[in-house]
C-alpha cells in the first residue's frame, strides 16, 4: 500500500448523532454518518456502533430484540453481538462492521473511516490452506451445514485441506430462496463465489457424488471411481424430495423442486399454463404463492382439513388458503392424489380419491422428504428412519465421523435432549459451526433454538421453537385480521410460537428459549406483553 492510500484508508467521516441522555440502557436506534446508515446501542451505559442491516436479507436491525449486547434480527433470526458485530447465530454468513463511538461532554459521536462508507457487511477473518498440508477435511454435502463448516474451520486457524462434494451443479446456494422466488438466475442465489473459495483455500467438487464410506480406511468412493482420503468426515448431504408413488408419477411434466434449474424450469413451464401442486406443504404453498399471478390457473391438493395444520394449527392453515384463494388458488384438501393421466407420455390430469379430475400441464409434488443417507450403508454410521444420529457435539457413533442439518437426528437442547430431525436452513447452519468447532477439540454443545419462516404473496409468517405435539394454541392479535401472534403449549409451558405482521415478538420468544427461560401459560394468556417488551 503506498503512502497516499494508507493516508486515505485513515481518514474518517465523524457525525454528532446524539446527546448521551438520550438513550436509556438497552435501547437503540438509526443514525446517519456521512450517507451510512448506523445503529446505535446503549448497553450498560456503554455505547455501540454497528451496520444497520442484518447481513442475511438486510432486514432493519432497530426493529429487532435486544438481549444484553446480543441482537436478534427480528425477520429470520440471525444474532449479532453489539460490542463486536460478529454474527452469534444463524441463518446468514457475514458479520456486522462495527464504528469508533466516542462521547465528550454529553455529546455522542460516531467515526467511520471513508473507505468503510458503503461496507454494510464483514466478512470474519479467516486462514487458508498451507502449501503442504497433509490433513484433509472432507465434507460431503455442499448446503448450508457443509459451508458454515468451512468457513468456520477457517475461521479458528485450521489450514488443512477441506474438500467439499456436491452432487449440485453449483456450489453452495442460498435454497429456501427457490421456492418463494423461482426465476432467479444462479447468480442470484450463490452464497459465495469462486473467487472466495479459491482465496480461503476450500476446494469445491460439483456434480460428484460420494457413494461409499469406509471410515476404517478413512476413505469415500465417488461415483467417477475415484476415492478421496480423509482424516475428519462431515455427513451433510440434505434431503431429497418424496416423488409420488401413484400411476403416472414417470410422466413428463411432473416436477420435484430440489435445485435451482428446478426452481426455473417449474417458472418457465407454468407461465400462463394449469399448474396442479400435490401437497399443502410449505414448500407446496410457496410454490402456489409465486405461480398464483403467472399460472392460468393453480390447484393445490392437500390430505389434511387445512394447510399447515400439525405445525401451525386450523386456524392458521385456514387463513392462508383464504390469502391463496383470493388469489384464484384452488384447494383439494382432505384429499389425495389417486392417478396421474397422460397423453404421449405427458401429463394431463391429476385424480383425487374423490372422484375430482383436475387439468394439469404441470404437477408439482411437495409431499416429504427423505433423508440421503444410502451411500453410508455398510459404513457402520447409526441411523433412524435414514436420519444419521449425532451427539449434542455433532459426533455419529464413529470417531472422525461427523454430520450435519437435515440429514441428522439430533438432540434439541430446548426439549432436554430430545432426539428431533428439523429441516430448517438456520438449523443447518448452526450444525455446520457446531461441528467445525468439535472437529478442532473445542468442545462445544448444540444449544440453538429452531427459528423459521415462509413468505406467501409479500407476507411473512416467522416461527420459533419445536412445537411439535402441542396440545393448545392462544392467539394475540387476530387470525382474520392477519395480524397476530401465537402461542403453542405443552404441559402449561409455551414451546413455540409463530406470528405474522407482530414483529420483533418472535425474536423475543426465540431469545426467552436461548436463555433457558421457560415462558409459562399464564404469560401467554396475560393481557399485558410487556413481558415480552411489545
Amino acid at each position: 500500500m503506498n503512502p497516499c492510500q494508507a493516508e486515505q484508508e485513515q481518514e474518517e467521516v465523524t457525525a454528532l448523532v446524539c446527546q448521551e441522555s438520550d438513550l436509556s440502557d438497552g435501547q437503540m436506534k438509526e443514525v446517519t454518518v456521512g450517507e451510512q446508515e448506523v445503529l446505535l446501542v446503549r448497553v450498560q451505559g456503554r455505547y455501540s456502533a454497528v451496520g444497520s442491516k442484518c447481513s442475511h436479507y438486510n432486514a432493519p436491525l432497530v426493529k429487532g430484540a435486544l438481549v444484553g449486547d446480543r441482537l436478534r434480527c427480528p425477520f429470520h433470526g440471525a444474532c449479532f453481538s453489539v460490542r463486536t458485530g460478529d454474527i452469534e447465530e444463524f441463518p446468514g454468513l457475514d458479520s456486522l462492521p462495527t464504528y469508533k463511538v466516542r462521547v465528550e461532554e454529553g455529546n455522542v459521536f460516531v467515526s467511520i473511516k471513508k473507505h468503510a462508507l458503503k461496507v454494510t457487511r464483514r466478512v470474519r477473518q479467516m486462514c487458508t490452506v498451507a502449501p503442504d498440508s497433509t490433513h484433509t477435511v472432507l465434507l460431503i454435502g455442499g448446503g448450508p451445514a457443509a459451508l458454515v463448516c468451512a468457513e468456520t474451520l477457517r475461521q479458528n486457524c485450521y489450514r488443512g485441506r477441506i474438500v467439499m462434494v456436491t452432487k449440485d451443479a453449483l456450489p453452495p446456494f442460498d435454497k429456501p430462496k427457490l421456492s418463494k422466488a423461482m426465476h432467479l438466475d444462479s447468480s442470484d442465489v450463490l452464497l459465495r463465489s469462486a473467487d472466495f473459495f479459491q482465496q480461503f483455500g476450500i476446494e469445491v467438487w460439483t456434480q460428484k457424488e460420494v457413494v461409499c464410506v469406509n471410515p476404517g480406511a478413512k476413505e469415500v468412493k465417488l461415483s467417477d471411481g475415484t476415492s478421496q482420503c480423509y482424516d475428519q468426515l462431515l455427513v451433510s448431504t440434505g434431503c431429497r424430495a418424496r416423488p409420488l408413488s401413484c400411476p403416472g408419477w414417470d410422466l413428463q411434466g411432473v416436477q420435484l423442486l430440489q435445485t435451482q434449474q428446478d426452481a426455473q424450469h417449474i417458472s418457465r413451464s407454468c407461465q400462463g399454463r394449469n399448474a396442479v401442486i400435490v401437497g399443502a406443504s410449505f414448500i407446496g404453498m410457496e410454490v402456489a404463492s409465486y405461480l398464483s399471478d403467472r399460472a392460468a390457473r393453480v390447484a393445490v391438493v392437500g390430505t389434511a382439513a387445512h394447510p399447515y395444520e400439525r405445525t401451525l394449527g386450523p386456524e392458521i392453515g385456514q387463513m392462508t388458503m383464504q390469502m391463496l384463494e383470493e388469489r384464484n388458488v384452488r384447494f383439494y384438501m382432505n384429499d389425495r392424489v389417486t392417478e396421474l393421466r397422460g397423453e404421449n407420455g405427458e401429463v394431463k390430469a391429476v385424480v383425487l380419491q374423490s372422484g375430482a379430475v383436475l387439468e394439469a400441464d404441470v404437477v408439482i409434488v411437495g409431499v416429504g422428504v427423505i433423508p440421503n443417507s444410502d451411500f453410508l450403508a455398510g459404513s457402520q454410521v447409526a441411523v433412524d428412519q435414514k436420519a444419521v444420529i449425532v451427539d449434542e457435539f455433532m459426533r455419529t457413533n464413529v470417531p472422525d465421523v461427523f454430520a450435519a442439518g437435515d440429514v441428522t437426528s439430533f438432540p434439541l437442547a430446548i426439549r432436554g435432549g430430545q432426539r428431533v430431525n428439523i429441516g430448517h436452513w438456520q438449523m443447518s447452519q448452526a450444525h455446520g459451526r457446531v461441528a467445525a468447532l468439535n472437529m478442532l477439540n473445542k468442545p462445544t454443545k448444540l444449544q440453538s433454538v429452531p427459528f423459521f419462516w415462509t413468505v406467501l404473496l409479500g407476507k411473512s409468517i416467522r416461527y420459533t421453537g419445536y412445537g411439535a405435539g402441542y396440545t393448545e394454541i392462544i392467539f394475540k392479535g387476530s387470525v382474520a385480521d392477519r395480524k397476530f401472534l401465537a402461542f403453542y403449549l405443552r404441559d402449561e409451558a409455551v414451546v413455540a410460537a409463530a406470528s405474522l405482521m407482530f414483529d420483533p415478538a418472535v425474536a423475543r420468544l426465540a431469545e426467552l428459549m436461548a436463555a433457558g427461560q421457560t415462558v409459562t401459560k399464564a404469560q401467554a394468556q396475560d393481557p399485558d406483553l410487556s413481558w415480552l417488551q411489545m
